[in-house]
């Protein structure tokens, strides 16, 4: 594992692997009645969020807890950001603090990768999203998912799965981050949505484009349904939205279509009616919820690879044992 993860490109198949694994370890906890390990005890993390979020914050704070480090979180909203603080002012800040990781959300491009290679702070970086090129922990959190409803069983990965993944494209940081990842770990993975939601190079993209659903959906072994972020469009992108749910929506006939055993996804929120009607988003073949469950295990893992290594000054943890979850919960 490197220090940072501002990118699903940086991770290796192995890397990937590890984490997935890690985090299927960790999951176990969720099934104890103490679900807290001592692993980040005296770590810092700090969570940066620029741009409103809810279920990335809220599971990130609740992965690092779990791993029993101090958290600390920093809205731009009421600080000095409103203010016309600078995002390296704010790390200068951070870095007095001591924080030993800060989770970014940031609404423009780019802003994660600075903050790591800047020099401003000497912790470690994790992109929680950034305008709308990348989400490497969603993506993560729904290899995870996939993982186990279709292969179930660890150290594997995802070579010869089909994920389609469908909707708004080009302002989807999660879109980005699944071809990504999912294309790393084997899986062929199958965009579509309208020429004016397919971005500008998808061509050099490690995946295949259609513009039409249904001639996919057959052979998917997931659907994975983007919301519309009409808060980023500027333009028409469609006629209507009714007119997009016709042709994109992802509806109870549509769903029969596909291989008994192929799931549906969706990162949320859902805009039920549009991209997907209640009656596939509340179906057992549906795995949101299963997804926001994943994403504390996976965060959990990512924290643990990236601060867990290396035990802080003055732990009474000889050095070295804290190369495994299973250590860790052993000297609680």
């Amino acid at each position: 594992m490197q220090r940072h993860l501002t990118s699903a490109a940086e991770l290796s198949r192995d890397d990937a692997v590890l984490i997935l694994d890690t985090a299927e370890e960790l999951a176990r906890l969720a099934d104890r009645p103490i679900k807290k390990l001592p692993t980040l005890r005296a770590r810092t993390v700090v969570n940066l969020f620029f741009e409103d979020s809810t279920r990335t914050r809220i599971s990130f704070e609740a992965a690092a807890k779990r791993l029993s480090a101090d958290v600390i979180n920093f809205s731009a909203k009421g600080s000095s950001v409103s203010k016309g603080e600078s995002l390296k002012d704010t790390a200068l800040t951070l870095e007095a603090m001591g924080a030993d990781a800060v989770v970014i959300r940031h609404p423009d491009s780019g802003a994660p990768h600075r903050l790591a290679t800047s020099g401003w702070i000497g912790g470690s970086v994790i992109n929680a999203g950034d305008g709308t090129h990348e989400h490497p922990t969603q993506a993560l959190l729904d290899a995870f998912t996939l993982r186990r409803r279709l292969v179930g069983a660890e150290g594997q990965d995802l070579a010869g799965k089909r994920v389609t993944v469908v909707g708004d494209i080009l302002h989807s940081r999660v879109a980005r981050s699944n071809v990504r990842l999912l294309s790393t770990l084997g899986a062929e993975v199958t965009l579509v949505a309208p020429p004016t939601l397919v971005p500008v190079g998808v061509e050099e993209w490690p995946c295949e484009v259609s513009y039409a659903l249904d001639p996919v959906l057959a052979k998917s072994d997931a659907v994975m349904m983007l919301r519309v972020q009409r808060e980023r469009m500027r333009d028409a992108f469609f006629p209507t939205e009714r007119e997009y749910a016709r042709r994109y929506g992802l509806d109870g006939e549509r769903m029969a279509r596909m291989p008994e055993h192929a799931v549906v996804m969706h990162p949320g929120p859902m805009n039920r009616g549009m991209e997907i009607t209640a009656q596939v988003a509340d179906s057992p073949r549906c795995t949101a919820v299963e997804q926001v469950t994943a994403g504390v295990s996976v965060r959990m893992a990512v924290l643990y690879l990236l601060l867990g290594g290396a035990e802080p000054a003055g732990s009474p943890t000889p050095a070295g044992t804290a190369g495994r979850p299973a250590d860790a919960e052993e000297s609680a």
